[in-house]
């Protein structure tokens, strides 16, 4: 979720389509500012997609091992969650165009630095955790932005969600691939002068879209304070919302957490590092199908709709579970991955919607904390229930898990019976 402040932001308060009303035309999805907006968000993912593979290829090269990456990835993911609702308010009150441009050019000096770090051969561990942390204060003032502007730029906000999540799902196939041409050609520091770059586009597009900023002058409005206090109140007062991260952090435990870690050992000791690759794959396509299949679906009830793609949500985690061959195992990741792209359009779309433009980016902003608040004690938590029930009955779990969380998210009446808002037609 996001905005770009009190005074520039439209009234998004939801309207209830007339019960008789004829079917309008769907709206132009690709007008100027959305296309600026989607290539800066398929360039940002490739260029994310790329860090993992250049920060664990350097890194192991300078001897550091397995613990230093995870050091220099927690970094960044502490920092993030501990930042993003502070970047809500900011994005509130300042712009969230603004703020993601800044966030971006900050990233790019950020990246310019470890690229220097590792041409040199000087890389100091700490140094790298404190550009991850940096990195994640960056990503926290930028990811508000990312809700926000999408009602902002585009007349069809769930047609602009599924073309971003597609374009989002095939930069996370196409971002390692890069990554690993450049390492085994340059070695770990050209990545990071190409990630570095990727920021620098990134930037350049965003400041190029058209979008009034707010003009709140110095000691006018609330405080940050009251501002924190008033996203929290809007967050709260969405049954809907809350319930949905509530279950969220349910799965995060049961079976995001567990899902990476796990998976990926038990098909890589299996079936071999190439069949991994095939299902990883396999993942990434069935969420861009997942999001070409939201941009042509309309349920009248989003999340009714995302609640029952969710039932595939687990498919990866089971046939990883029950220890399928391979096909088995691609045609699980496909679905899930599916299954996930529907449900994420679905529920951005009606986040952008249902929530007035000047809470926003606040209210995104505690979604986004409360998902990924629980990611990491799923993750720290896999490798200790693996090795007391086993990994399959680990990734079992999580998969009955996933179905569950679907029939509570249909038995619930306010996620359930959420109305969509016809698309803005002017």
């Amino acid at each position: 979720m996001e905005h770009g402040g009190p005074t520039d932001e439209l009234d998004r308060t939801p309207q209830r389509p007339e019960p008789h009303a004829a079917p309008r035309p769907r709206p132009r999805l690709w007008s100027r500012d959305f296309a600026l907006f989607f290539a800066a968000r398929a360039v940002a993912r490739t260029g994310d997609g790329m860090l993992p593979v250049a920060l664990a290829a350097g890194l192991l090269a300078h001897g550091m091992g397995a613990g230093g990456v995870g050091l220099a990835m927690a970094a960044f993911s502490a920092f993030f969650v501990g930042s993003v609702v502070f970047g809500g308010v900011l994005s509130d009150r300042w712009g969230a165009r603004r703020m993601m441009v800044a966030a971006d050019l900050v990233r790019v000096v950020t990246q310019g630095t470890a690229a220097v770090l590792f041409l040199t051969g000087h890389v100091v561990l700490w140094q790298i955790c404190v550009i991850g942390a940096v990195n994640g204060i960056a990503a926290g003032a930028f990811q508000p932005g990312v809700a926000s502007v999408v009602p902002r730029v585009a007349r069809d906000v769930q047609g602009a969600n599924g073309a971003i999540r597609t374009a989002e799902a095939l930069a996370t196939l196409i971002g390692p691939a890069v990554a690993g041409l450049l390492v085994a050609v340059f070695s770990a520091a050209g990545v990071f002068v190409v990630h570095a770059a990727t920021y620098a586009v990134g930037a350049l597009l965003l400041a190029l879209i058209r979008l009034p900023e707010p003009t709140r002058r110095r000691g006018e409005g609330p405080g940050y304070v009251a501002d924190l206090v008033e996203g929290w109140s809007e967050f709260r007062s969405r049954t809907w919302m809350w319930s949905v991260i509530l279950l969220w952090m349910v799965l995060m435990v049961t079976m995001w957490g567990p899902k990476i870690p796990l998976t990926s050992t038990e098909i890589i000791l299996g079936h071999g590092a190439q069949a991994f690759g095939l299902v990883s794959s396999a993942l990434g396509g069935g969420t861009a199908l997942g999001g070409v299949l939201a941009m042509r679906v309309r349920p009248r009830f989003p999340l009714r709709a995302g609640a029952v793609a969710l039932f595939g949500a687990g498919a990866y985690s089971m046939a990883v579970g029950l220890g399928l061959g391979v096909p088995w195992l691609a045609l699980g990741a496909a679905v899930s991955g599916a299954a996930v792209g529907f449900w994420g359009v679905m529920w951005m779309t009606s986040v952008q919607t249902q929530v007035p433009g000047p809470v926003l980016g606040r209210i995104h902003a505690y979604e986004v904390a409360g998902s990924l608040a629980m990611l990491p004690v799923g993750q720290a938590l896999a490798g200790p229930a693996a090795g007391l029930f086993g990994a399959r009955t680990v990734l079992l779990v999580g998969g009955v898990a996933t179905l569950a969380v679907g029939l509570v998210l249909l038995f619930l009446r306010p996620v359930r019976n959420l109305t969509a808002v016809p698309p803005s037609h002017h």
